[in-house]
């Protein structure tokens, strides 16, 4: 009897520790428009969100807030995603908080836009847009792979790309490019983490309403789009759910095109 109940006692304890570990999903780039709402969609998934910003502490202040506000539970994250240094010691110094949490969703979500056509493109308009995105995806995701595979076993990376990526678009040499090499790197990644559990996707957002959008002709490219409008990045939100969920468990290596029929 005493070995079945120290057998009891064990699973118990075990069965409590797995209850005290939580589950959260980073966002990097969250504090506003396509990152602000798979935050907000995230957290209304039941996960705790870690909302990464780089410069604009008010705007991811009020992210954080949002999801507060709905019953969810967020955090906000200060660091370069370009910056190694600054990633390493910033999520280095969440695990020590977090002792008995780890990050099961990744979003890859930072990204700028310096439109120029090349012959007039600047070397910082050039590398600004490439590092953020692609150095970005790098330092984070790297970093995190170390809990997801040997330890966890579990893990979901969604990288936000382009349609800029897929087909190119004539001022955005820049742009393209990172988006593009993003999309190799999913598709080589997925295959190297498969057998841990760990899926890697990307989505591939055309036009959609945003902040980063805003200086775009809404008229004049909206007549391109089949569905004649631009998305909206609650659109683009649930796609990354959907993703990041148990449903998407056989999904790896795929790109997702959400730009309304604009590229097939």
């Amino acid at each position: 009897m005493s070995n079945f109940a120290e057998i009891s006692d064990s699973r118990l304890l075990l069965s409590h520790i797995f209850i005290a570990v939580m589950k959260y999903a980073l966002v990097t780039g969250g504090s506003r428009g396509i990152g602000r709402a798979i935050c907000l969609k995230l957290a209304s998934d039941g996960y705790p969100v870690i909302v990464n910003y780089k410069s604009n502490a008010e705007e991811a202040s009020r992210t954080v807030n949002m999801i507060r506000e709905k019953g969810g539970e967020a955090e906000a994250l200060q660091f370069d995603v370009k910056n190694a240094a600054e990633v390493e010691a910033c999520l280095t110094d969440w695990e020590n908080r977090h002792p008995d949490d780890y990050v099961s969703v990744l979003v890859n979500n930072a990204g700028i836009r310096h439109d120029n056509v090349m012959f007039m493109m600047s070397d910082d308009e050039w590398h600004s847009v490439i590092d953020t995105t692609l150095d970005g995806f790098f330092y984070v995701t790297r970093f995190l792979l170390r809990h997801m595979m040997p330890r966890r076993r579990q893990g979901r990376i969604i990288n936000v790309a382009s349609l800029s990526g897929l087909k190119g678009l004539p001022g955005q040499a820049n742009y393209s490019a990172a988006k593009a090499a993003l999309i190799g790197a999913t598709k080589a990644l997925a295959q190297e983490v498969a057998a841990r559990d760990v899926t890697v996707n990307a989505v591939a957002p055309g036009f959609i309403d945003t902040d980063m959008t805003r200086d775009l002709n809404h008229d004049e490219l909206k007549e391109l789009v089949p569905m004649k409008r631009f998305g909206t990045a609650d659109e683009v939100a649930a796609l990354v759910s959907f993703l990041a969920g148990d449903s998407a468990a056989y999904i790896t290596g795929e790109v997702i095109s959400i730009n309304g029929g604009l590229y097939t």
